[in-house]
């Protein structure tokens, strides 16, 4: 009887019994995401947990027992966003958005709007240029300085791994066309050996060390802004990637405060003092809104600026092979240290040479155990062979659907076709066994989950293109996707028992839409509106 009702995919009424509910949802389509009871029609929720699931949940309600009719809204588990960038997304929420500018003119006038408004000597900062909007060349030191040249200029790219500094700030850097390379970095020259003003991975720092800090006011509200846009998303945890000691005071006044409207699993962002005080305190902290258990590390670069390490040249720039940043043996040594703490390592590899790197500091680390579950940021370029080594060490890779989709314009000129065949594979994961926490990474995409949803099913851009799907064989079905986005990232974190499905016992995180995602046709998953956000059985987003 069980078998057929779970084949069915009708739902028993399953939860603890002789207790009363604080909250039933009801007349809802609610997809678990729990293979013992894939659908139900009802939760209940008591206290921060879930009590009961099934169809008809009345037993569970007392007098003081809320009781929400969905109206057959559908309800689907918090979504876990795997990696993103809090404090960029709040300071994105206060500034303009330059992903889709698509001219170099236009973004001049935007920092001469901002030069205007500044007082005297004052930096102006931007984010997300994307130089493949407008044909695929860098811009230039000179292009900023027609917009300002008495202030300090310096734009972020969309991948954040390159920077576009005026010639005010290239002069307040030290950077002359005589300044060597930094280790991991690399300053981009003209066929004369003039500094263009591009900035390519740790060549930024050269800037930004001479860019006031944000103060801890300004930390703290960012993160604030950015959990709520978080909240109205349907995102109920967020996998920071890469905290300071700042961020992580400001996450526990917000708690304090109750203006934290998501959970927050920290990395902590490199091998620096702050690591050093987690690893003396012999362990990770633990809570049910703030978590860090991980630390983050780069491996390479990024595919759009070209700086993610690649075993052969470019397709499209003979010369250049891209950047590694961190060396095996320094990954190795943070690996060893974490894997003897209970941390997990995150480490940052685009390029089919920065994967096998950090796989191989991995497996020399991990010295033949496989229950830490070390993750690859990203993982987009990988050697076929090497898909086994995060199998026999139970590596995971932590994705991102909509960097296939925004990439599939120019990656295979980065690339050639050969490379394509190990590139944004998620399907070659899956079908090893191996599960894909999927993301964003906010600010570089944008945060919306229901962007990446849809990607991850279609592989397709929001106009429907290309027909079939870029790579069709790679891509996820509807109830992959939305694994990938719930308890796959729960699984990544080590918190598989505690969230990412909706059963009895587990947070009462979800999430209320107002289409059925996994039945609507796929551009009208794009439409999706939340109307409700769950975090423990309260409330902290709703529609009005």
């Amino acid at each position: 009887m069980l078998i057929i009702v779970a084949l069915l995919g009708l739902s028993l009424a399953v939860g603890v019994q002789g207790q009363t509910a604080d909250l039933i949802i009801e007349n809802a389509r609610v997809y678990t995401v729990n293979t013992a009871q894939p659908q139900a029609r009802a939760v209940a929720v008591k206290g921060a947990r879930i009590l009961a699931v099934g169809d008809d949940l009345a037993k569970y309600a007392g007098p003081a027992t809320r009781r929400m009719d969905l109206h057959g809204a559908t309800v689907v588990p918090g979504l876990i966003d795997s990696h993103g960038h809090m404090r960029g997304l709040g300071a994105l929420l206060q500034s303009k958005d330059l992903r889709h500018v698509a001219t170099v003119a236009e973004i001049v006038a935007y920092v001469k709007t901002q030069a205007a408004q500044a007082g005297p000597g004052e930096w102006v900062t931007g984010r997300n240029w994307d130089q493949t909007n407008w044909g695929g060349q860098f811009p230039a030191a000179a292009d900023l300085d027609r917009a300002t040249t008495g202030h300090p200029a310096f734009l972020t790219r969309v991948d954040g791994h390159a920077g576009w500094a005026n010639t005010k700030a290239l002069q307040l850097a030290g950077i002359t066309d005589q300044t060597p390379d930094p280790p991991g970095g690399k300053i981009m020259r003209d066929a004369q050996g003039h500094a263009t003003g591009i900035l390519i991975d740790r060549a930024q720092g050269l800037v930004r060390a001479k860019i006031p800090p944000a103060t801890y006011a300004q930390i703290k509200q960012q993160l604030e802004l950015a959990a709520r846009e978080c909240a109205r998303l349907g995102l109920t945890e967020v996998h920071d990637a890469g905290v300071s000691a700042e961020d992580l005071r400001a996450y526990r006044e917000l708690i304090a405060e109750r203006n934290l409207p998501v959970r927050v699993w920290a990395m902590i962002g490199g091998d620096g003092p702050l690591w050093r005080e987690y690893l003396k305190k012999k362990g990770p902290e633990i809570g049910e809104q703030l978590t860090v258990r991980a630390i983050k590390l780069y491996g390479d670069g990024a595919l759009g600026s070209r700086g993610a390490a690649l075993w052969q040249p470019y397709s499209d720039d003979k010369g250049n092979a891209g950047l590694l940043i961190t060396s095996k043996e320094q990954i190795e040594k943070v690996a060893r240290e974490a894997a003897a703490h209970g941390f997990q390592v995150c480490t940052h590899a685009i390029g089919d040479r920065a994967n096998r790197t950090v796989l191989d500091a991995y497996a020399a680390a991990l010295g033949g155990r496989n229950d830490k579950r070390f993750r690859v940021e990203h993982a987009q370029v990988i050697s076929l062979p090497d898909f086994q080594k995060f199998k026999d060490y139970s590596i995971l890779p932590s994705m991102q659907a909509t960097h296939a989709t925004s990439d599939m314009r120019w990656a295979e000129k980065r690339l050639g076709p050969d490379r394509i065949a190990g590139s944004y594979a998620w399907q070659r994961f899956l079908k090893m066994g191996i599960p894909v926490a999927n993301g964003s990474d906010f600010p570089v995409e944008e945060p919306n989950p229901m962007l990446g949803f849809y990607a991850s099913f279609t592989r397709q851009d929001a106009s429907g293109q290309p027909p079939e799907g870029w790579v069709p064989d790679q891509r996820m079905t509807r109830a992959e996707a939305l694994q990938s986005w719930t308890l796959s990232g729960a699984y990544a974190a080590f918190e598989e028992k505690i969230k990412g499905s909706i059963e009895p016992g587990k947070l009462a995180d979800f999430v209320v839409l107002d289409r059925d995602i996994m039945q609507v046709p796929a551009r009208d998953v794009l439409g999706t509106q939340v109307k409700m956000t769950v975090l423990g059985g309260k409330v902290v987003y709703e529609r009005k």
